[in-house]
């Protein structure tokens, strides 16, 4: 019996490890196709020295630069697509509203799997 629980336990270890894992890939390609849907534009480092430049990036957070009067948001994303997204203001904007909408879709949810059918009641 012991031996088995050990098993088991070892399993349950294991498996959440791996969905840990796997949890940050799925959202940044979440954040990705939100950046594309918004109008930010794809660049992928296919060369070394690009590839070099992309590190000098914080990892998955969103920058901005400066060039004159423009301001710019990157996006840079080493690990996952090799790239950089790259976005104006009114495409920022536009990614910000997204988020939002997302964040809201995901509210709902949480609510209808903690209410209605899913939640107490005589089906169970």
């Amino acid at each position: 019996m012991m031996r088995m629980r050990r098993a088991l336990f070892i399993v349950v270890i294991a498996l959440t490890v791996a969905g840990c894992a796997t949890m940050p890939r799925g959202e940044t390609r979440s954040v990705e196709q939100m950046l594309t849907a918004a109008g930010f534009q794809m660049k992928v480092a296919d060369t070394p020295e690009k590839a070099a430049d992309l590190r000098t990036f914080p990892t998955r957070k969103m920058t901005v630069q400066r060039r004159g009067a423009a301001s710019y948001y990157i996006y840079a994303d080493p690990d996952v697509c090799n790239c950089l997204y790259v976005g104006t203001e009114p495409q920022y904007q536009e990614y910000q509203r997204l988020l939002l909408k997302k964040e809201l879709a995901d509210e709902r949810l949480d609510e209808s799997r903690n209410s209605g059918l899913w939640g107490p009641g005589p089906l169970w």
